[in-house]
């Protein structure tokens, strides 16, 4: 399941353990294509996994046209129920 979040910036997809990263890769590189950057948020070894795997199958996605992806990671903190918890945020870009 990918749950794709509109933000004034862009789009945050936001993955789960449960994506499958075929889907998660097409609507990577769908966004990349249009807007050129967009932004991963994920909680959890899982998601972060299935994340990652996204990423390795849309580089090969947007290869032919002679682009290549860049990755930046970092730490972000997002509410859940009102709840604090810390995830993980991939700010992909297109190069």
């Amino acid at each position: 399941m990918t749950d794709v979040t509109r933000v004034e910036e862009g789009l945050i997809l936001k993955v789960s353990a449960k994506s499958n990263p075929n889907s998660v890769a097409g609507a990577l590189a769908g966004v990349l294509r249009q807007k050129g950057t967009t932004e991963i948020q994920t909680i959890g070894a899982g998601a972060l996994n299935q994340a990652i795997k996204a990423i390795a199958i849309a580089r090969g996605f947007v290869a032919p046209s002679g682009s290549d992806l860049i990755c930046t990671p970092s730490f972000t903190e997002i509410y859940i129920n009102n709840e604090l918890r810390t995830a993980i945020r991939l700010v992909v870009t297109l190069k």
